[in-house]
């Protein structure tokens, strides 16, 4: 279960934005980052961020470069999941493989406001309005996927199963 509030972000946010080239070329670890996330964009967002807490985005979420420390920062910074109608293609599957969990839900962008507290069960796939009890449901992710999300990435899923993988 994730709990948290709500970061309303636009459309075409791209991986630059959520961490720019030249703060990945300046940090070899993934945590000095964190105060850089979104700077372009939203100046200390990194300080607004309680573990947990949920960005939705309009569509395109994670386009441009395929920059795996993109979605490591933001889970790094404590983001639990991002909601959009709209991911690009290899920043969801780079989500997936650091152990960030993504969700795809149509016009969420228009649905979700800022600071709107969510209750999101992955597995289930239900968000529910924390104030309100209202429920929102969605195609659950695959279990492949779950089981690379419970054990926090694909690099400890493949170091716990190697026996299976390798």
């Amino acid at each position: 279960m994730i709990n948290g509030k709500v970061h309303m972000f636009g459309d075409n946010i791209n991986t630059d934005v959520i961490i720019s080239a030249k703060r990945k070329e300046s940090f070899h670890d993934i945590d000095d980052m964190v105060p850089y996330v979104m700077e372009d964009i939203r100046t200390d967002f990194h300080k607004t961020i309680s573990k947990g807490d949920i960005i939705v985005a309009g569509p395109n979420f994670g386009c441009g470069s395929s920059r795996e420390a993109a979605p490591a920062v933001l889970k790094a910074a404590g983001i639990g999941a991002i909601i959009s109608p709209l991911f690009a293609r290899i920043f969801y599957r780079n989500a997936i493989n650091v152990g960030l969990p993504v969700i795809t839900y149509e016009n969420a962008n228009n649905i979700f406001q800022s600071d709107q507290k969510l209750s999101i069960d992955i597995e289930s796939g239900e968000i529910r309005d924390s104030d309100t009890e209202k429920l929102y449901d969605f195609k659950p992710i695959p279990e492949f996927m779950m089981e690379i999300l419970n054990e926090g990435g694909l690099v400890p899923y493949i170091q716990k199963h190697k026996e299976y993988v390798l």
